[in-house]
């Protein structure tokens, strides 16, 4: 009998060790996106849930009620500095994503428990710390398994978007960067080391007193004088603010430069910008 229960016993223990090494694919992925975005970065995580030939939004998700916009645990996004959402501020941190499908329009939250999961019935709104309204799309492609990207990026702005089926949810984000960078310029060039050629490159980049600009890249010049990607920058400016035959003296000097360090790349560039003066009228 002990010889018996022995045996049994082994062959249980074999099928338990030999389930726990099985591994089959999860329902619904997770993916993780990290994205870099203005002077920070963005990152979003999240499960993935498949169509699989069901009816999503007024269905699978209900219209009209608080979704967690994706599947398992609750969808997170982290963001490094202070953006803004459709206009609304957020200060830098982790948050949920909650959303509120309807045919017409969405509401999009972000929310501070990060705990809540599924388990939308006791969904609190004094948790929120955002709710915005957005507009849905209607995509000519199906999207099969649901989809969270930043897109559309530039400088200070970029668009997040749900994905699905047959819908894009886009999301305004932006970003006050110019404040920021302007302080850092000024920070900048209250020390030793200063950095003439970039806080130039972003003044001329942006409209800025292109007078101060020309003075910081002069600057840059004297500084490295055999450095044709300033000159280049210098002749910019000059041309920018009108003054032609200097542009065309430093785009000459760039072209010299650039030959010298085998440069064809600002070669060309510099040729252009003689042709731009010297084609330019008063």
């Amino acid at each position: 009998m002990n010889k018996k229960f022995f045996v049994l016993a082994m062959a249980l223990l074999a099928m338990v060790s030999v389930n726990a090494q099985v591994k089959t694919p999860a329902a619904s992925t997770t993916q993780t996106l990290k994205q870099g975005f203005a002077l920070g970065e963005v990152t979003i995580e999240y499960s993935r849930p498949s169509a699989k030939g069901r009816v999503i939004y007024g269905e699978l998700v209900p219209y009209g009620k608080v979704w967690r916009t994706g599947a398992n645990a609750a969808t997170k996004i982290t963001i490094t500095e202070k953006l803004k959402f459709e206009g609304e501020e957020v200060a830098a941190g982790t948050y949920a994503v909650y959303t509120i499908p309807n045919k017409d329009s969405w509401e999009v939250m972000l929310y501070k428990d990060l705990t809540l999961g599924g388990n939308v019935a006791n969904y609190n709104t004094k948790d929120e710390v955002i709710r915005v309204k957005v507009k849905p799309e209607t995509t000519k492609e199906k999207t099969e398994t649901f989809t969270i990207n930043l897109n559309d990026i530039r400088n200070d702005s970029a668009t997040l978007e749900f994905v699905w089926e047959n819908t894009r949810v886009p999301v305004q984000v932006t970003a006050d960067i110019d404040s920021n960078i302007m302080a850092s310029i000024d920070k900048a060039m209250n020390v030793d080391s200063r950095p003439y050629y970039t806080a130039a490159s972003y003044y001329y980049n942006n409209g800025k007193d292109l007078s101060k600009a020309l003075d910081w890249v002069n600057k840059a010049v004297e500084q490295n004088p055999k450095a044709f990607w300033v000159t280049m920058l210098k002749a910019r400016i000059e041309l920018k603010m009108g003054k032609k035959t200097e542009a065309v003296a430093t785009a000459e000097n760039t072209k010299k430069l650039a030959q010298e360090a085998k440069n064809d790349d600002y070669v060309k560039m510099a040729d252009a910008l003689i042709k731009e003066a010297n084609g330019t009228k008063n």
